[in-house]
C-alpha cells in the first residue's frame, strides 16, 4: 500500500510538470543578436530558408549605412559598391541579395544583385534611379525605377531584362515590394479618387495589375507575397487607422492590432504566417508580432523575458518560422535579430515514459 501511495504521488508530480510545461511554457523562440558592423545599429530585412539575413548596419557613429549578409553567425559587410551607402532588402535561398546603393551627395540610387561577391546593377526603366526590394528563388527581382517622364514604376527583372509593370488605371506611379517564386508581385500604385491621388495595394499576375482595395479607408500597401499568392501589407480602415491585412482568395482581412490603433504587415511565409509590427495598448509603442492561425501575438511574450530584448519590428519570416527584424537589446542598442522557434518538447511521451518507470520501480519493491 505504501508503494502504491508513492507511485500515485510520483505520478502526480509528473502530471504537475506536464501541466506546467503546457500552461506556463510560453517561451517559443530563441533570440539571436546579429550584432553590427562596428557601430551601434543594425536592421534585419530579408531572410531565406537557411536563416541567412540581409539588411543594413553602421560601422561607427556618423557613418553611412552598409548592406550586410549574415550567415553562419557572421555578419559580412557587403560594402557600398562604389557609392556612398547601401541597403540590403531581399535575399533568396541561393544567398543572392538585392537592394539599393545610393549616391548621397550627387543623388540617385542603383538597384543591384549581390551574388557570391559579384555585384550586378539592374539598370533603369529610362530614368535616373532604381532600387530593388525582393528576389525570388529563380533570380527574378522586383522594385521600383524612375522612367524617362520622371515617375516611378514597379518592375520585374528577369534574366537581364527589366519589365515595366505599369500602374493602376490612369495612375502615374507604382512600386513593387514583394515577389514570389511564380513571378507574382505586390506593391502599391496610384489611383485617383474624389479629385485626389492615393495609393492602393496591387497584385501583379499574368500581366495584369489588380487593385486589392482597402479596409474601408483610402489607402493600402502590399509588402509581402507567398507562393500561393497570399498578400500581406497594411491598409486604412474607415476610421483612418492603418491595420495589417492578409489578402487571400480575393478577400482582404483585417488582422487587428496588439491593442493600439495601428499595425503593419511586412512578411508572409508559405504557411500564411505573417510578421510585422503593431502598437500596444499599454505603452503605445511598436512591438513585433506573429500572426498565425487567425491570432496576432506580441512576439515579446514568446521570448525569454530575462533576455532583455524588446522586439520592435518583424520584417521577414521564412518557411521554417524564423523571423528577422529590429529591436532594442539588453544594452539598449538597436540591433537586427533572428528569432528561431524552439521545438516543442515531447511532453506527453515524457509523461508516459516517466509513469512507466515509476510503475516498474514500485512493482519491483512490492
Amino acid at each position: 500500500m505504501k508503494n502504491g501511495w508513492r507511485y500515485c504521488i510520483g505520478l502526480a508530480v509528473l502530471l504537475g510538470l506536464f501541466v506546467n510545461c503546457q500552461v506556463f511554457g510560453e517561451i517559443q523562440y530563441n533570440v539571436t543578436d546579429l550584432g553590427t558592423l562596428g557601430g551601434n545599429y543594425s536592421y534585419g530585412y530579408g531572410l531565406n530558408d537557411s536563416g541567412q539575413v540581409t539588411g543594413y548596419s553602421y560601422r561607427f557613429s556618423g557613418d553611412y549605412a552598409h548592406a550586410f549578409l549574415y550567415s553562419s553567425s557572421v555578419m559580412t559587410d557587403l560594402g557600398t559598391f562604389g557609392k556612398d551607402e547601401s541597403y540590403g532588402y531581399g535575399i533568396n535561398n541561393s544567398g543572392q541579395v538585392v537592394g539599393g546603393a545610393w549616391n548621397v551627395t550627387a543623388g540617385g540610387c542603383c538597384g543591384y544583385i549581390y551574388s557570391n561577391g559579384v555585384i550586378t546593377y539592374l539598370g533603369t526603366l529610362g530614368g535616373h534611379s532604381t532600387w530593388a526590394t525582393s528576389i525570388n528563388n529563380n533570380g527574378q527581382v522586383t522594385g521600383s525605377s524612375y522612367i524617362a517622364a520622371g515617375y516611378t514604376h514597379a518592375f520585374r527583372y528577369t534574366s537581364g531584362v527589366m519589365t515595366d509593370l505599369g500602374t493602376l488605371r490612369s495612375g502615374y506611379n507604382s512600386t513593387g515590394y514583394g515577389l514570389n517564386n511564380n513571378g507574382q508581385v505586390t506593391g502599391e500604385a496610384d489611383i485617383y479618387v474624389g479629385g485626389n491621388w492615393y495609393q492602393h495595394a496591387f497584385l501583379y499576375s499574368n500581366g495584369v495589375m489588380t487593385d486589392l482595395g482597402t479596409l474601408g479607408g483610402l489607402e493600402s500597401r502590399g509588402t509581402g507575397i507567398n507562393n500561393s499568392g497570399q498578400v500581406t501589407g497594411y491598409a486604412c480602415t474607415s476610421t483612418g487607422n492603418w491595420h495589417a491585412f492578409i489578402y487571400s482568395g480575393g478577400v482582404m482581412t483585417n488582422l487587428g492590432t496588439l491593442g493600439g490603433n495601428y499595425s503593419y504587415g511586412r512578411g508572409i511565409n508559405n504557411s500564411g504566417q505573417i510578421t510585422g509590427e503593431a502598437f500596444t495598448s499599454a505603452s503605445n509603442i511598436l512591438h513585433a508580432f506573429i500572426y498565425s492561425n487567425g491570432v496576432m501575438t506580441d512576439l515579446n511574450t514568446l521570448i525569454d523575458p530575462s533576455s532583455g530584448w524588446t522586439l520592435s519590428s518583424g520584417y521577414g519570416i521564412n518557411n521554417l518560422g524564423q523571423i528577422t527584424g529590429y529591436g532594442i537589446n539588453a544594452q539598449g542598442l538597436g540591433h537586427a535579430f533572428l528569432l528561431t522557434p524552439i521545438p516543442e518538447p515531447a511532453s506527453t511521451l515524457l509523461l508516459i515514459v516517466g509513469a512507466g518507470m515509476l510503475r516498474r520501480k514500485f512493482k519491483s519493491k512490492s
